[in-house]
């Protein structure tokens, strides 16, 4: 009696990549198992590549976003702003956790030069609050703060800039629909300042309409009393976390006050980004899925063809698991290759991932991510280790699925039937 070798010995290892070779008779099988692995491989990079990059695009939207908002804002209920706001920000800085409490004044304006005009959000603020804006001051050409703490001189973002053709030095005129009531109607409010500089934090959507003001500069602008706000934006310690400052800040606030965090404010953007990442996750898997069933098939003819050496193997002592196993290996080893070779790859890719556009940019003479489309000047890639291990194992899960069956078969094989024709 013939002792039954063990499970996943060298002698199953061996047969099982002898079947894989090319051989002239086996070369279409050859072909379909070299297919098969080049679908696992492009569908791993691909997944990887965009699940890498839809995870960059929404954390350098959230950092953008919330590094010129604040994580929550309190407003006022009623018209005309929100009354002694120094006294409500000093008791909203006092909340631990809470990191800064900042008075704005915000307004709709036309922003004109003699080239062009342009709408405009005008957003008052004291220039140590706007100092304070790292995401924003960064990125100060240099000069911008000059004659800005005197009400003299205004901060465009650098894409506002362009299309208005105002530069550094230069000056626009800002017209405000709110002005003064008089018998013969409301006249807008129109004032002309110097350009004293531009910022640019790397979102077109704000870098093309926001202009920065001195907050009592732009009290005056709108018509709003010394004492009066349009809002207090504050930063917390965790932004995800915002929800559990909210209680506390609007018993700071007062009733009169309205609170609204970032999550609320954006919830129908960020909603939209989840839905979409988890679209093209299923959509993207469909590729991993098509090259496992491209596994079964090939493996499906690679049992038929070697039937009678199914049968020789039964009738040497080889049990039907040892037959099960060698063929479980040889699919196997098609999904285990291709999950590596499209690991290696995805991941170089998202690393260099706004270098790569460049070059397609400059090969295509087009733009690949228009900054107005997109809100971001460059493509971002954020590699989560963790989705790129979820991608690995369900890439080997499904190549695994996909031998049992064709294994299976090959196990069933009679060894009579299989060498009667032999």
């Amino acid at each position: 009696m013939n002792k039954p070798t063990r499970p996943f010995a060298s002698f199953e290892w061996m047969i099982a990549l002898r079947y894989l070779g090319a051989k002239r008779r086996e070369s279409f099988i050859s072909v379909i198992s070299g297919f098969s692995l080049v679908g696992i491989a492009l569908g791993v990079a691909t997944l990887i590549i965009v699940m890498s990059v839809m995870n960059g695009f929404g954390a350098e939207l959230l950092s953008r976003i919330l590094g010129l908002n604040g994580h929550v804002v309190v407003q006022s209920a009623a018209p005309g702003g929100l009354d002694a706001f120094d006294a409500i920000a000093d008791r909203l800085r006092a909340i631990p956790g809470v990191t800064s409490a900042t008075p704005i004044v915000e307004g709709q304006v036309l922003a004109s030069t003699p080239q062009a005009a342009a709408g405009a959000l005008v957003r008052g603020i004291r220039p140590d609050d706007l100092m304070g804006l790292s995401t924003v001051s960064s990125t100060f050409s240099p000069g911008a703060m000059e004659g800005y703490a005197e009400g003299l001189s205004v901060i465009l973002g650098v894409r506002l800039a362009e299309r208005l053709g105002a530069f550094p030095g230069m000056r626009v005129t800002l017209v405000s629909p709110r002005g003064a009531v008089t018998p013969f109607g409301t006249t807008p409010r129109v004032k002309t300042y110097t350009v004293s500089g531009t910022f640019e934090i790397g979102m077109s959507e704000y870098d093309q309409i926001f202009v920065f003001m001195p907050l009592s500069e732009a009290q005056a602008f709108f018509g709003l009393a010394d004492n009066a706000a349009s809002g207090i934006e504050i930063m917390v310690e965790d932004p995800q976390l915002v929800a559990r400052w909210r209680v506390p800040i609007q018993e700071a606030a007062g009733e009169t006050a309205r609170v609204v965090d970032w999550q609320q404010m954006n919830a129908s953007l960020f909603g939209a980004l989840q839905v979409e990442r988890n679209v093209m996750f299923l959509i993207l898997t469909l590729i991993i899925l098509v090259a496992a069933l491209n596994i079964v098939s090939g493996l499906i003819m690679l049992v038929k063809d070697k039937g009678g050496d199914i049968g020789i193997l039964r009738t040497m002592g080889a049990s039907q698991g040892t037959v099960m196993r060698i063929f479980f290996i040889a699919g196997a080893s098609i999904g285990v290759v291709g999950t590596g070779v499209g690991v290696i790859p995805g991941i170089v890719f998202c690393l260099n991932i706004e270098s790569i556009r460049q070059f397609i940019s400059f090969l295509t003479r087009t733009e690949l991510f228009s900054p107005e489309i997109y809100f971001l000047s460059q493509l971002p890639a954020e590699i989560d280790p963790w989705e790129v291990i979820t991608v690995v194992v369900m890439a080997l899960g499904l190549s695994f699925l996909a031998t049992l069956y064709p294994s299976w078969r090959a196990a069933k094989l009679d060894p009579v039937e299989a060498l009667r024709y032999e």
